[in-house]
């Protein structure tokens, strides 16, 4: 079996690529372990324990290609102000959408809420759908690439993309090169029912032994759900996990300060070992990294996904402009191109995380007087704020058509 383009991995990046795709005229075969289905939508379903903070600029790539209006049909919970503080000092920062003249700084949707509005697009596109596939193989082929598939068929394609997530089958049989290390951090994932509501407020607290994320849930106009994301040691989080649900909703309500009240209910918890991965080069000839395959950054601002959907937007639009002028779509001159966009804003959001989970783990006083004194004095920047949201909110830097306001 033949394709222009073969895509490995159906999740929220690779099938955005295929989506923004799809009227290319090129033949495109979709590859996934998983089956292509969307499960009908309870309302009233328990939230999942993933969860992304989906950025305006990731907004409008979603309504461009046609899949936003299916997750708001589902739930997103919009929110317009973001609170941060150090738990262990007095220095706390606060963002608004307003001081831009912005409705929101973004959503909060579950990740399955996002993947099936993306299915059900893809199921009225010309993409070519395989799921359930194991791959069992993958070598040059001539100008291109031969996939081998568990069941023993064999996919022939010029160019390939590596959109299979952060354990990226592609990229290990490909042989491409990381940069990683481990965080010697666990996140703590789940969902909680707080005593107050969070008001549509994005909540962090840096603590001692890593940030805390209180990230706002909507169901049923019900605002006192939290999605929470928690970082600490290895056996801090054995701890945590071994707690019955009582006390861990109490170790959790102290660790918060009590800021929405005592947490009233505790959704099942999932520990995740937190490891930072970059690829050396996204691009090789007809090849092409995107998303978790090629960057995988901390949690703690919750922009990988955000990072992955320009990562797709930009390769598409790298594509079709190289189509239209006849070049050959899998020639390394092209897909460098891509390489060359995103890189270097990638490699800037994942040093930015980096230092600032190192400065908030510095224990040197010296140090934490200044994250407590930089963040009161950023606190009174009402211009340096702004172009940190402008930033965020994809007002700014170089973005993709389908990603600019």
């Amino acid at each position: 079996m033949h394709a222009d383009l073969i895509i490995v991995g159906a999740g929220m990046v690779g099938s955005a690529l295929a989506l923004a795709l799809q009227d290319s005229g090129l033949d495109i075969l979709l590859l996934d372990r998983g089956p292509f289905e969307v499960a009908p939508w309870n309302p009233a379903a328990p939230f999942e324990p993933r969860v992304s903070a989906l950025s305006a600029a990731s907004q409008r790539i979603l309504e461009r290609l046609g899949a936003w209006d299916g997750i708001r049909a589902r739930r997103a919970a919009p929110y317009g102000e973001m609170q941060v503080w150090d738990g262990s000092g007095t220095g706390r920062i606060h963002f608004s959408a307003a001081s831009v003249h912005a409705e929101v700084l973004g959503h909060i949707v579950e990740n399955r809420v996002v993947q099936d509005a993306l299915l059900e697009c893809l199921a009225g596109s010309g993409v070519g759908l395989l799921p359930g596939i194991r791959l069992d193989g993958l070598r040059r082929s001539g100008d291109g690439w031969l996939v081998r598939l568990g069941d023993g068929r064999q996919l022939r394609s010029p160019l390939l993309v590596a959109a299979d997530g952060a354990n990226s089958t592609i990229r290990c049989l490909a042989g491409c090169a990381t940069r990683e290390w481990d965080y010697l951090h666990h996140a703590i994932v789940t969902s909680v029912r707080c005593a107050e509501p969070h008001r549509r407020t994005a909540w962090q607290r840096f603590t001692d032994d890593g940030p805390l994320a209180f990230l706002p849930l909507e169901r049923d106009a019900d605002r006192h759900w939290c999605s929470i994301v928690w970082s600490v040691t290895p056996r801090q989080a054995g701890r945590l996990m071994a707690l019955d649900d009582a006390a861990f909703a109490r170790a959790l309500g102290a660790a918060f300060e009590w800021r929405l009240g005592k947490v009233l209910e505790v959704d099942p918890r999932h520990c995740i070992p937190l490891r930072q991965r970059h690829a050396r080069r996204y691009v090789e000839p007809g090849l092409a990294l995107i998303g978790d395959a090629a960057h995988v950054i901390h949690p703690l601002a919750g922009q990988g996904v955000n990072l992955g959907f320009l990562d797709a937007a930009t390769l598409a639009e790298t594509l079709l402009h190289a189509r239209s002028r006849g070049e050959r779509l899998a020639d390394l001159r092209v897909l460098s191109r891509f390489e060359r966009r995103r890189m270097p804003h990638n490699l800037a959001m994942m040093a930015a995380m980096e230092g600032f989970e190192r400065l908030f783990q510095a224990d040197p006083l010296p140090l934490r007087w200044l994250r407590n004194s930089g963040l009161k004095w950023m606190d009174n920047l009402p211009e340096g704020k702004a172009l940190f949201v402008r930033q965020a909110l994809g007002l700014s830097g170089d973005l993709p058509a389908l990603a600019r306001a």
